[in-house]
């Protein structure tokens, strides 16, 4: 039986061709997923799992939302704007220092006002469970939700995603050969393969890592793996994915996660002019700079017709001002 959903945004998010920026490159047909468009709290991907994550959250009888992330996350911006619309209380454990002046996606959690514990990168997950404990302690009932909202009860998210534009793409008399997706901490990239299955989606499927290498890339499918099975599960579907099914480019990783560089730089500046489509600095950037990379070395085919799923970051626009 399904999951219930806590409703937090309206859909479907419009799919449409992106028709200056395929000439200019001189093709293929680049159309676009707006899920930058989610309408909670300046959209974003995250808003899809959080539907699933907050009812779980309620069908549990939590109050309290614990979630952790880097100091720009964009799901952290969205589970505080979620906590706010369900009543419940949030924690934000983030990696990184205060800043006088936030700007960003800080700047937006700060205005939604949940309690924020500053820590370094690898305090992260430690402090995340012992929050966990501390906020039991006091009474309050937390729910956890993993970085990115990843897993099996947040990448249903996805999976309902993944259908969704099967069916607008069947409307508007489209298909696609290859799905590019900004990919993370697994969960939007297990979701979509798994809808792919279920939507019976021919093509192929590829996420540009953010922030995994080669080296860490067979762990990082097994997660993602991991993450399908448990969605499978809980949807009732005897549907088994394995770390080689998930497609993942490592090729674009630049000087590391959040740090800009040329690639994203120009995509952002490309995207803006061509189509006043506005990508982030940290996900939807590399992975709209892979793209283009992709398709100017001949690896992505001119004939071929590709859709970008943009995962929605660009509130972090605002804290890379200056490199922009």
């Amino acid at each position: 039986m399904k999951p219930i959903k806590f409703k937090l945004t309206t859909l479907p998010t419009p799919l449409h061709p992106l028709k200056r920026l395929s000439v200019y490159l001189g093709g293929p047909e680049i159309w676009v997923k707006r899920d930058d468009l989610t309408d909670m709290a300046m959209g974003g991907n995250k808003t899809r799992k959080l539907e699933y994550l907050v009812a779980d959250a309620l069908s549990k009888g939590c109050d309290t939302l614990v979630t952790a992330g880097a100091i720009q996350s964009n799901h952290c911006r969205q589970t505080a704007a979620a906590a706010n619309r369900a009543g419940l209380s949030c924690h934000l454990v983030l990696n990184g220092n205060p800043e006088a002046a936030p700007q960003g996606n800080l700047l937006l959690d700060t205005l939604f006002g949940p309690t924020i514990h500053w820590v370094t990168r690898d305090e992260r997950d430690s402090r995340v469970n012992k929050l966990g404990e501390e906020l039991k302690e006091t009474g309050l009932k937390p729910y956890i939700i993993p970085v990115g909202g990843s897993n099996g009860m947040g990448a249903i998210g996805y999976v309902d995603a993944m259908l969704e534009v099967m069916k607008q793409a069947y409307a508007l008399g489209t298909d696609f050969d290859l799905i590019i997706v900004a990919s993370s901490s697994g969960g939007t990239q297990a979701g979509l393969q798994l809808g792919a299955i279920l939507s019976g989606f021919p093509g192929t499927i590829m996420g540009i890592s953010i922030d995994s290498g080669k080296v860490d890339g067979p762990i990082y499918r097994e997660k993602m793996a991991k993450i399908a099975a448990e969605s499978a599960a809980i949807l009732g579907e005897p549907i088994r994915l394995e770390p080689e099914n998930f497609n993942l480019n490592c090729d674009y990783l630049g000087q590391g996660y959040s740090v800009m560089g040329e690639l994203e730089r120009n995509a952002i500046h490309l995207a803006a002019e061509q189509e006043a489509l506005l990508v982030g600095p940290v996900y939807t950037g590399r992975a709209l700079g892979g793209l283009i990379d992709l398709i100017r070395n001949g690896v992505i085919g001119k004939n071929e017709r590709i859709l970008f799923w943009h995962t929605g970051d660009t509130p972090a626009l605002f804290a890379y001002s200056s490199e922009l």
